[in-house]
């Protein structure tokens, strides 16, 4: 695989990757709390769902969107030959 081919694919994967984050964060950040009236019908623990996701739910999913997001991008860096070295 040329050099110009490799740096081709890791951009193609680091776009979808992209795009699959911000996706995730827009329905976390955003489509949750359009729906937090509905949502809060639903009862876990003793509070309502849509106040969990609001309160806690969101921020923890946001969490694990960063070190999974981070994890992900060094593989696809690692694979296309293009890793920092330490």
């Amino acid at each position: 695989m040329v050099a110009t081919d490799r740096a081709v694919e890791h951009w193609r994967r680091t776009r979808g990757l992209m795009w699959f984050s911000l996706v995730v964060w827009f329905i976390f950040g955003f489509g949750i709390h359009f729906f937090a009236r509905q949502l809060n019908e639903i009862v876990i623990l003793g509070f309502p769902l849509g106040f969990y996701m609001a309160a806690q739910g969101s921020l923890i999913v946001f969490v694990v969107l960063i070190f999974w997001f981070a994890w992900k991008q060094n593989s696809i860096d690692e694979e296309s030959g293009m890793a920092e070295e330490d």
